[in-house]
C-alpha cells in the first residue's frame, strides 16, 4: 500500500495545484458536502466558500493538518477528519453531495472500485450525487495512477446509481511533471 504521508512532504504533490480543478470550479455546491480524498482541502474549501457545510477526509494527517491550515488561512469554515475512504460509514452522517477528485483511479485490485463506489453510496441520502474525476485511458505513458476505461466507470456505476453524466475531461497537473494535465473522465452518479 502506498505511504500518503510521503506525498505531502515538500513540493506538492502532482494534484494539488492550488485551487479546485476547472471541472469542479464549475460546480454548484450546496448542503452537506463530502470531499473523500480531499488532500489539501482545496474542493473542501471551495464548497464551504460557496455555503456548503463540507467535510474533507483523507488517509494523510499531512494532508489534513495542511488543509486545516489553508482553512485558518483563509478563513474559511470548513471541517477535515483523517479517515480511511473505506471507513466513510464510521462518520455516522450523510451528504447530498460527495466529491472525488482522484481516489477512485488510485485502486487497482479487483472489485475495490465497486467497493469503493457502494462504501461512497452508504453515506450519501437517496437523490444525492456523486462528482468523480478520474485518470482515462486517453493519458499517454505510465506515469501517475490506473487508467480508467469508460466501459469500467459504466460497469461500476450500473447498480444503486444513476450515472448521469459521463463525459472527457483534463485534470491539471503542477509544473515539473510528465504532463501538465491529464485526460480524464468527468462523472456524475446520483444515488437511487
Amino acid at each position: 500500500m502506498r505511504d500518503w504521508e510521503e506525498s505531502y512532504q515538500g513540493a506538492p504533490p502532482p494534484w494539488d495545484i492550488g485551487r479546485p480543478q476547472p471541472r469542479f470550479a464549475e460546480l454548484q455546491l450546496a448542503g452537506r458536502v463530502i470531499d473523500v480524498g480531499c488532500g489539501t482541502g482545496e474542493h473542501t474549501l471551495f464548497a464551504a466558500k460557496h455555503g456548503a457545510d463540507a467535510l474533507g477526509v483523507d488517509i494523510s494527517t499531512a494532508a489534513i493538518a495542511l488543509a486545516r491550515e489553508k482553512a485558518r488561512e483563509r478563513g474559511i469554515e470548513a471541517r477535515f477528519d483523517v479517515l480511511d475512504a473505506f471507513d466513510l460509514p464510521t462518520l455516522g452522517e450523510t451528504f447530498d453531495i460527495a466529491l472525488d477528485m482522484g481516489v477512485y483511479h488510485v485502486f487497482d485490485e479487483v472489485g475495490t472500485r465497486e467497493r469503493y463506489a457502494a462504501t461512497v453510496r452508504e453515506v450519501l441520502d437517496p437523490g444525492a450525487v456523486l462528482h468523480l474525476m478520474c485518470f482515462s485511458e486517453r493519458t499517454p505513458g505510465d506515469w501517475g495512477p490506473q487508467r480508467i476505461r469508460e466501459d469500467e466507470l459504466r460497469s461500476t456505476f450500473d447498480r444503486g446509481w444513476e450515472l448521469v453524466t459521463l463525459e472527457r475531461s483534463t485534470i491539471e497537473i503542477n509544473p515539473g511533471f510528465p504532463a501538465s494535465a491529464a485526460q480524464a473522465w468527468y462523472v456524475l452518479a446520483r444515488r437511487r
